[in-house]
Parts: C-alpha cells; structure tokens; sequence
C-alpha cells in the first residue's frame, strides 16, 4: 500500500536549559552536528520518509527555526556569485517546498503530549509521525521510512531500542503482548518506571506514528509525571484501544539531549565524513 503517512509533527518548545549557557539565545533544535543543525536531520529524515506536510511546535525565542527553513535571498546571491554550487545545494536540499510548513505555538511548557495537542487543527483526522529533534539517527534506512515500511495503516507505532541496566528509568517503556520479529505488539506504556519495575526492556525513542485517536486523551489536559501532559500517558490509552506496535530500529541512535549523547554524535558524524574522516581519526588516535 502507498505511504499514509503525509503529515509530521516536530515538537521544538522546549528550553535547552542542559546545553545552557549555549542555548540562552540559540533554540537547542539549531545546535549543530558537525555542520547541520539536528532539526534538519529531523526534517530530512522526514523527506526521506515521504512526508508531505511539516508541522513545528514552537515556543519564545524559536524564530531562528523559522529562518532556518526559509531563503536568504542574500546569501543565495553571494553563493551564487561566488559559484559555490556545492553550498547552495546544502542550503536548499533541506528546505521542504514552499507552503508545505506550518507553526504553531505551545504558549506554555506543559509536556510533550501538550505539545503534539497544540498541532491537533493542522493534523485534522490524518495519520501523523512525530519527530523528536534530538534523537538522531545514523541507518541507512532512515529511522523514519523503517516504520513507514512497516506500517499497516492500522493503529499506530514507536521506535524502540533495547536499553540495559537502570538507564530504562530515563524512557518511556513498552508494555509487551507479544513479538513479531522487529515488530513488538503493545498493550500499555509507563513513562520512566523504576529500575526494578520496568515492564520490559524495550524504550521508545523519539520516532512516532499516531492517529487522530490520540487527541481524545490529549483533550482531557490530563496531567502525569512531572505534573505534565505524558504523550506516553496518551500512548498507553490509546494502546489499549487500537492496535499498537513498537519497531526495533535497524541503526545506531544519538541522544542529542544529553552532552555525552551530543559530543559522540559529533564525533561518529565527522568520522563518517569522506572530508573529515582521516583527520578525525588521526587526532583521536593521538589522544590515545
């Protein structure tokens, strides 16, 4: 069956305050991996996947978002009389067409499940992915088009990843029916259980296929963990009304929220780089 997924939700309110002070004025989404910001490589995920329709969740001091995915008829100029054909092609390859994003606003920091509900007039009665800007991924499939792949049309899916040990508590954590393979079937979430009360080992990681269904929860403004709309609270209910799968993601991920997350994204990008690679490399086996 053709994709049916056409819409995507970035949600990029939040304030960054683990990368402050760098992130006082710049949002956390713009900071770079190597030399591309991580909501591009969200974005361009998404492209990759087939979405069609690009919504971001905005907050105060976003605006540089908004710029990024715009022209700079200036700097087009300047590129252009300089014939660097190279980085006009970087600059436009990662802007979705003209009158395919929208904005919104999330007036207050209220959760993640907040923030996807402040999308709900621009997402109507679609199908919908949500794309997590500071998880990135390094597959040869993207992360994104591996769901896609395997997605039915029915009901909705996760990204998950296998964590060990007590950083589980950090996620939120899948329920198990039963396994089919990468496919995991769901009957329930809890977000950042205990160690030792953890359903499963399997975390979701920042990659969402949802439907509409989703917005019934949502609108009860109910509050969880952290005195916050949980899209993992959201998730769980909804779990329990429409058939729900979590997929095993073929690829390495990067926890981009966290410092040590960052600093090796950073460092596997550059190594992966046909420009970078060998000097890389070199100064790292200096240092050992």
């Amino acid at each position: 069956m053709g994709n049916v997924v056409k819409k995507a939700v970035f949600p990029v309110g939040g304030m960054g305050t683990r990368f402050l002070p760098a992130t006082k004025a710049l949002p956390k989404e713009m900071l770079p991996i190597v030399d591309k910001p991580l909501i591009q490589y969200a974005v361009e995920e998404a492209i990759s996947a087939g979405i069609e329709e690009f919504i971001f969740v905005t907050g105060r001091g976003k605006t540089a978002i908004e710029d990024h995915f715009d022209q700079s008829a200036e700097l087009l100029n300047l590129l252009s009389k300089r014939n660097k054909q190279n980085d006009l092609k970087k600059i436009m390859e990662g802007i979705p067409k003209p009158g395919a994003i929208a904005y919104t606003r999330q007036q207050e920091p209220l959760g993640l499940g907040h923030a996807i509900w402040c999308a709900r007039n621009l997402i109507g009665q679609d199908t919908f992915a949500v794309l997590l800007a500071d998880d990135i991924f390094m597959s040869q499939k993207s992360c994104l088009k591996q769901m896609i792949d395997e997605y039915d049309g029915n009901g909705g899916m996760v990204a998950v990843e296998e964590i060990e040990g007590e950083e589980i508590s950090n996620y939120g954590v899948l329920n198990v029916d039963s396994m089919q393979g990468n496919k995991i079937k769901i009957n329930g979430l809890v977000e950042k259980p205990e160690y030792s009360k953890a359903p499963s080992k399997y975390a979701v990681v920042g990659r969402y296929i949802l439907t509409p269904k989703i917005f019934e929860y949502l609108d009860k403004q109910k509050k969880g963990a952290g005195n916050e709309i949980q899209l993992t609270d959201a998730l769980s209910w909804t779990a329990k009304n429409e058939n729900y799968f979590g997929l095993k993601i073929n690829g390495e991920r990067f926890d981009c929220g966290s410092k040590i997350g960052y600093l090796r994204a950073n460092i596997s990008f550059a190594i992966n780089r046909d420009d970078l690679s060998e000097e890389i490399l070199k100064y790292l086996r200096k240092l050992n």
